[in-house]
């Protein structure tokens, strides 16, 4: 009697397990890590895509105006928050493939950042001009601080980045300022600021390490840096003059420092109205090299070994991309993956990097090792492309 127990319940036991093996064939959702977003610059869609099967999953659509949409992740990597250049605040869930919220919070905005802890996302402004403060999960209002430099004067934001203790960095294009806001006590926010940083700050980067903070001068040759680890820290100014003596080229777009150009103990900048990326040790701060390129770079980023540095341009070159191997500091590879590439985004090991071009409607992934193309998505008039890896990655 005992035995064919025995053997009922193992039997049952059997039918489970067969059942459990049947629900792990069944499809599941894809995990949030291998997940990313592409930007569809005129149709206000966001497209869901797959870094490993390197395919679309679906779109989000009425995010309105995302000519120049920014996004940053949450510590999960499974929401994102877009920041529209209407001003509009987006938050949205990759799995799902919604909005779960959205706030219309300035005029113009050209980006933000999230704390380091994940609750706080903060949106840079033109529009009125300053940063205003949100609780990550609500969107709710925490705080508005507006970049007043005079009464009734206001100036846009640029390069804002988060910084440990719920403190964020950014510049103030219209005043030559530094600024960090200090939010451990959200309602209550303190001002830091820094003045006479240099001319007309129009973009920056934090170091992958979260030392050094560095804005591009657009007004002036040369960038403004501050050491963050130091007790009292100062603006102190880099590469000042390197193009003395020589006639400017004209800007057709304004390069991007927020691609992370940190190969090792290197990085690597546009220079402004001209045709070369600067090679900059960051232990001293002074330039080591320069590269001529094809034309005014706009994105100069490194891939995750830092074993190369890809570089797009500006119009009239802007159907290149141009690769620099960083231990020759010379270009081993120029490829045209189509019209108008706006944005370059590596996988987070580096086998593969994603190149959007707008005027050809298709997103490129190219191999890092062959060059060669591996898949091509159609996807309408696509810009920036951000995968769910930044979510573990400072100033991103």
């Amino acid at each position: 009697m005992m035995r064919r127990i025995g053997i009922a319940v193992s039997a049952g036991a059997l039918a489970l397990l067969l059942g459990c093996a049947d629900l792990r064939h069944d499809p599941s959702p894809d995990g949030s890590g291998d997940l990313g977003l592409v930007i569809g610059r005129s149709n206000g869609t966001l497209t869901v895509i797959n870094t490993s099967s390197k395919r679309a999953l679906g779109a989000i659509e009425g995010l309105g105006d995302l000519s120049h949409a920014s996004v940053v992740y949450s510590r999960d990597g499974g929401h994102a928050y877009v920041f529209g250049r209407d001003g509009a605040l987006t938050r949205v869930n990759l799995l799902a493939r919604r909005i779960e919220a959205r706030v219309q919070q300035a005029g113009n905005s050209i980006g933000g950042a999230i704390s380091q802890d994940g609750t706080l996302v903060a949106a840079q402004n033109y529009q009125p001009g300053g940063i205003k403060v949100f609780d990550a999960r609500t969107l709710a209002l925490v705080a508005d601080i507006p970049a007043e430099v005079a009464p009734g004067k206001t100036s846009r934001v640029v390069g804002l980045a988060e910084l440990p203790g719920r403190r964020f960095i950014y510049s103030l294009f219209d005043a030559d300022q530094i600024w960090i806001a200090d939010l451990s006590q959200p309602g209550a926010p303190r001002l830091t600021k820094f003045e006479n940083i240099g001319h007309q700050p129009y973009d920056a980067l934090l170091t992958p390490d979260g030392r050094h903070y560095i804005a591009g001068l657009f007004g002036e040759d040369g960038l403004a840096l501050i050491d963050l680890w130091e007790a009292s820290p100062k603006v102190r100014k880099i590469l000042a003059g390197y193009g003395r003596g020589e006639q400017a080229l004209p800007v057709f777009k304004m390069p991007h420092l927020r691609g992370w150009a940190v190969a090792g103990r290197h990085a690597w900048l546009p220079a402004i109205g001209r045709h070369e990326v600067l090679v900059v040790d960051t232990e001293s701060w002074t330039e080591v090299a320069r590269i001529p390129v094809a034309g005014q770079p706009v994105f100069v980023m490194a891939q995750p070994d830092g074993r190369q540095v890809w570089v797009n341009f500006a119009v009239p070159d802007y159907h290149r991309v141009q690769v620099i191997d960083t231990q020759k500091r010379r270009i081993v590879k120029t490829l045209e993956p189509g019209a108008a590439v706006l944005h370059l985004e590596f996988t987070p090991r580096g086998e593969a990097v994603w190149i959007s071009s707008r005027d050809a409607n298709h997103v490129s992934v190219i191999d890092t090792a062959s060059f060669d193309t591996l898949a091509t998505l159609a996807i309408e008039s696509p810009s920036g492309i951000f995968f769910s890896s930044r979510a573990a990655k400072l100033g991103l």
